[in-house]
């Protein structure tokens, strides 16, 4: 067996690992169903048994060892630690004492600054801004999930579209005005009778739901106008988490990572447009990557120290 760093991003559409050796390379890597940390749903406990057991037996048969992990969880929080790591040692054999746990979100954060240098506001099927100062205390900005909020994110964006195209059903009696934006959404729902979105919806998971963000893209790219609107404001939104950070903890750079951004053009050029004099970038992101290579060498210290210190 071949001893490895493990790092791991549990994200709501899929869960990511990196194996790499003590020295830092990687070794191995890979991808299976998105999960949360939200263990107190038996729902979506056993969505995070079954990815952490994908991953078990991904390294099994790479004939790989996990000596640690750094794992980031969207929906993290100290109080479900103990229960996380029972399904890690059931999946994986290692022990608490092996394992650092955080939200995600901390780790893009870790992925990308320093403690202290900058902001990131991710946007992926939810979205939250998150600021890590060098003494490791954190200031969060959204993340309340799609009953509630997660402006901007890829939910979001479906979910304002569905509401408006049934809007134009009860007020003219068919999806005419809108039809470009509601036969994108309809094709990937797989048809588009009332009980196929409402079993879509309902019987789905915030992953799920967020994916139809993808239908609204391409109605925009059709020339669709509501569509385009749509993903304008999903811009604004996410401006407005980056500006509450600058508000709160001061001027930064702002990273804007997450799936959201690769939609379509007129979400960055509206987050632009929000930030006039703003440092902005949209990095390419490797969470689980960095979560391995934070546990060797001195560059990772200090990230160790933070999160050791919130678990």
């Amino acid at each position: 067996m071949t001893e490895v760093y493990l790092g791991l991003d549990v994200g709501g559409t899929a869960s990511r690992w990196v194996a790499c050796d003590q020295a830092g390379q990687v070794v191995a890597r890979g991808s299976v169903n998105g999960a949360t940390a939200h263990v107190f749903n038996p729902a979506e406990r056993e969505r995070l048994r079954s990815a952490l057991s994908d991953i078990g037996n991904a390294l099994g048969a790479e004939n790989l060892q996990p000596i640690g992990l750094v794992g980031g969880l969207t929906g993290f929080g100290a109080v479900v630690t103990g229960e996380v790591h029972g399904l890690l040692n059931g999946a994986i054999g290692l022990r608490p004492e092996q394992i650092l746990l955080t939200d995600d979100i901390v780790l893009a954060f870790a992925a990308h600054f320093q403690p202290g240098q900058g902001h990131l506001v991710s946007a992926g099927t939810g979205s939250i801004g998150v600021h890590i100062a060098a003494d490791g205390a954190m200031t969060r900005v959204g993340g309340r999930g799609i009953l509630i909020d997660d402006a901007g994110s890829g939910s979001w964006i479906a979910l304002r579209a569905l509401d408006i195209i049934y809007r134009s059903l009860d007020r003219t009696g068919s999806f005419a005005q809108v039809q470009a934006l509601a036969d994108a959404l309809f094709e990937l729902v797989g048809g588009s009778e009332w009980h196929h979105v409402r079993e879509y919806v309902y019987g789905g998971d915030r992953g799920r739901i967020g994916a139809l963000a993808v239908g609204v893209a391409q109605a925009a790219e059709a020339g669709d106008a509501e569509a385009l609107k749509i993903l304008r404001q999903a811009g604004a939104q996410l401006a407005e988490l980056a500006q509450s950070l600058q508000d709160r903890v001061g001027e930064r750079p702002v990273a804007f990572i997450g799936g959201v951004l690769k939609l379509h053009a007129a979400i960055g050029a509206e987050i632009e447009k929000e930030l006039p004099g703003v440092a902005i970038s949209a990095p390419a992101t490797d969470t689980a990557l960095a979560a391995a290579k934070l546990q060797s060498g001195e560059a990772g210290r200090q990230w160790r120290t933070i999160l050791a210190r919130q678990a």
